[in-house]
């Protein structure tokens, strides 16, 4: 993959383990909105295909890939709440505090960015979780010395599997679309990727299955820690 220029990282699958963090956060956020309503909060983890014993989603579930933006009408509804700005909020602000406590990267992030930062690579986050989120979970991992920028779903670009946020880092970096690749590990991150004109790399730490991505993918690791050696060797 010559002529890289800049790594463009999706976070939860990729940088940030999915069922670890977002698992233990999903329950305490929906027992929190469903508050002391059992119905509420069954009708919640039935539309989200959460296993509440387990702490942990199906493979199936529109929370692996999709924003608050995506998921939000269907909440409201089994709450019988106004699917609004301000609703949309407390979920993200909700998941924000949680998901800081459960916390879990994948791999080891911050030695992986800081070997590309050290190549002069550029380097961001685009992801489907809020920006302001994301900027603290970048923080805690200690990613953000390496970061030129993160998008999330509101930062005013759409979300995936829109190209929009893909495109916007590209012209931000003053790159050429080719010249960029997301690393991700869902359907959502290689078609953002590819539909701004930029390479792909799926990563296999995801929640759902992707062998059905292998051949589309422009390269396929384990995990980003073999990013630095598979780069590389591939140069």
């Amino acid at each position: 993959m010559t002529g890289l220029k800049a790594l463009l990282f999706d976070k939860d699958g990729t940088l940030v383990h999915f069922d670890h963090t977002w698992g233990p956060a999903a329950g305490a956020v929906m027992r929190a909105l469903a508050r002391d309503d059992p119905h509420a909060l069954k009708r919640l983890e039935e539309v989200s295909h959460y296993l509440p014993e387990e702490s942990r989603f199906l493979p199936s579930s529109p929370l692996v890939a999709g924003s608050s933006a995506h998921y939000g009408p269907q909440w409201a509804q089994c709450l019988g709440r106004q699917a609004d700005t301000a609703f949309l909020t407390e979920i993200d602000r909700l998941f924000s505090d949680e998901g800081l406590k459960a916390l879990t990267p994948l791999g080891r992030p911050a030695d992986v960015l800081g070997h590309f930062h050290r190549q002069g690579m550029r380097l961001g986050i685009v992801t489907n979780d809020a920006e302001a989120n994301s900027r603290l979970q970048a923080e805690a991992l200690g990613l953000t010395p390496f970061l030129d920028l993160i998008h999330g779903y509101d930062s005013g670009f759409g979300s995936k599997p829109g190209p929009g946020m893909v495109s916007a880092a590209a012209e931000r970096l003053g790159l050429a679309p080719h010249q960029t690749a997301v690393i991700g590990d869902s359907a959502h991150d290689m078609a953002a990727a590819h539909s701004a004109g930029a390479r792909f790399i799926l990563v296999r730490t995801g929640p759902a299955p992707v062998e059905h991505l292998y051949d589309a993918a422009d390269l396929v690791v384990d995990s980003i820690d073999d990013l630095p050696a598979r780069l590389a060797a591939a140069a």
